[in-house]
């Protein structure tokens, strides 16, 4: 199943959030239109911007006038509609709240850990570094452990789960938060980056790649 036109993508090309909405589109081989969003501009608090996510944030899609904000609602959305198997997004109770667990690591660890540590190396946000650095490792410590014995986050198979938690698991690093002592978490990313239709997200040389 494809959409009739191409679906839009609004977002910035070294934001996770929008990366991970972009990847899920990659993988399901959806036809798109990606639309920069000038954040340095300010152009997120323009009016036709807050007319599309009025929380004024990266990413939004606009399939055919159906306009969805938010990184998981989109990857949620996009399962749901195009992916009639149920493959990326489990149907069954279990399968369902373990991909909707992760979703919530992805909203609450992850944006407060890694993702947190990266604005403030890559973009100078005003955020405390050494307190988003130490909730990185403990989310990575029990993410390492989680992935041990597991191809994916859910198991077998790739889900919603695994393209949420990826971009800013993938690019730690450049927010100084190593991936060394975390085996599982560096093969998971390497299983991620081997689906087939993958694209990466930029990297930026900061934190610690920046020498």
């Amino acid at each position: 199943m494809n959409p009739q036109k191409p679906i839009i993508l609004y977002g910035f090309p070294k934001s996770g959030h929008s990366h991970r909405a972009e990847l899920m589109l990659r993988l399901l081989q959806l036809p798109f239109d990606f639309r920069q969003v000038d954040l340095a501009g300010g152009e997120q608090a323009g009016e036709a911007f807050l007319k599309l996510n009025p929380f004024g944030l990266v990413p939004v899609i606009d399939d055919d006038g159906v306009v969805i904000a938010d990184s998981n609602a989109i990857l949620v959305y996009l399962a749901k509609k195009y992916d009639p198997s149920g493959a990326w997004l489990p149907q069954d109770p279990i399968g369902a709240a373990q991909a909707q667990r992760w979703l919530s690591v992805a909203q609450g660890p992850l944006f407060n850990g890694p993702c947190s540590a990266r604005l403030v190396t890559v973009f100078g946000a005003a955020l405390d570094h050494e307190r988003a650095k130490s909730i990185a490792k403990k989310l990575f410590d029990v993410l390492d452990a989680q992935l041990a014995g597991k191809t994916f986050l859910l198991g077998a198979k790739p889900t919603v789960a695994d393209v949420a938690l990826y971009s800013y698991t993938a690019h730690a690093p450049e927010g100084g938060v190593s991936l060394a002592p975390h085996a599982h978490i560096r093969a998971w990313l390497q299983r991620v980056e081997a689906l087939r239709h993958f694209s990466p997200m930029p990297a930026t040389r900061a934190g610690l790649l920046a020498a």
